[in-house]
């Protein structure tokens, strides 16, 4: 999988019309759990079955909001992308102890926890454990405790939880209160949109720009941008798209790169006139609305698991407006099984 290549998130950075969150996301794998904590303090932990022995695709989600006395919320969903639908109920059972059936729903193959069943899950997960779903007709399904103490470690300590009586892991006797509230969602307020000029459209074929943009970009990044001005041998140059941004800035887009099962576009912020001073936005979008630029990209050919970004104009430069994968690869979803979001925010027109 190609690289994506974007701008530094511009967390801790009063822009205008953008709330800048004063923390950034993170992510984390080990083994077959994975992590993601977003900005608002959010962190969600997604456990699969196990990588090396071929069970049947599951996951487990658990999310849990930052600040004190925060309930951990967590639901499952089986493998979508075989017929299941012999299954009509699916009960719990973890170390050969059965903790009754699960709220499922049949027809979507997922299922939500009972308080009993969430409780004996999370005691599980942080020592050697066989977590088990089976089916009224005999199917089994193997959720993997191999790296999931590490991932709710993390979630504790990016959480500010480590030592308090509500952590994951670490319990203690800190104060509840003392756990760092949740944040507020962040306000990226967009520029007001502009239409393109005739002229603007027409920049599209000057030389003097395509130039510009090559100066700034290098080929790696940008196929279309090296000699040939192609993406493949034998084919005609790519073709610029110009639009108006603003009352002096314009958006200038270009195919940059093909590969086995993704495709990658160039954003740049010019000037509408000579000198152009291209600025990079991002050479890893798959389209725009001018205003808004969208990265999808599947992590592998399958399509199991995706990744994107969402760009946003202020009206004086692009920011990251959101940040998601929807977990590992697993099969257990076209598509991704779950939204693992590193960064939110409130888009407003």
């Amino acid at each position: 999988m190609r690289l994506l290549l974007t701008a530094p998130l511009l967390m801790g950075l009063t822009l205008p019309g953008y709330a800048a969150a004063p923390i950034e996301g993170v992510t984390f794998t080990h083994h077959d759990w994975t992590l993601a904590c977003d900005n608002t303090r959010t962190c969600r932990a997604a456990g699969y079955q196990a990588d090396d022995n071929g069970g049947d695709p599951v996951s487990i989600l658990l999310t849990r909001a930052g600040g004190p006395d925060q309930p951990v919320q967590a639901e499952l969903m089986l493998g979508q992308y075989d017929d299941n639908t012999a299954t009509r109920r699916l009960s719990l059972q973890i170390n050969g102890t059965s903790l009754g059936p699960m709220q499922f729903d049949a027809a979507d193959g997922t299922a939500t926890f009972s308080a009993k069943q969430l409780a004996a899950l999370l005691t599980s997960l942080t020592r050697n454990s066989r977590i088990e779903l089976i089916g009224d007709d005999g199917a089994r399904w193997t959720v993997s405790d191999q790296g999931a103490s590490a991932v709710l470690l993390k979630m504790d300590a990016f959480q500010g939880r480590l030592g308090t009586p509500g952590a994951l892991t670490r319990k203690g006797s800190l104060a509840e209160s003392s756990v760092p509230p949740a944040l507020p969602v962040p306000v990226v307020q967009l520029g007001k949109p502009v239409a393109t000029r005739p002229a603007d459209t027409a920049l599209a074929a000057s030389p003097a720009l395509r130039a510009a943009l090559t100066a700034v970009t290098s080929a790696d990044d940008c196929e279309a941008l090296g000699p040939s001005g192609s993406l493949s041998p034998g084919e005609e140059p790519e073709a610029l798209t110009v639009q108006r941004l603003s009352a002096d800035k314009l958006l200038v887009s270009l195919s940059c790169w093909r590969g086995a099962y993704n495709t990658g576009g160039g954003y740049w912020v010019i000037n509408d006139r000579a000198p152009y001073q291209p600025r990079l936005v991002t050479t890893a979008a798959v389209g725009d609305e001018v205003r808004t630029i969208q990265e999808a990209h599947k992590g592998r050919g399958l399509g199991d698991c995706w990744y994107s970004t969402t760009w946003g104009w202020t009206g004086t430069q692009f920011v990251r407006t959101a940040d998601s994968s929807t977990g590992l690869c697993r099969l257990v979803s076209a598509g991704g099984a779950w939204e693992m979001p590193t960064l939110v925010t409130k888009v407003q027109e």
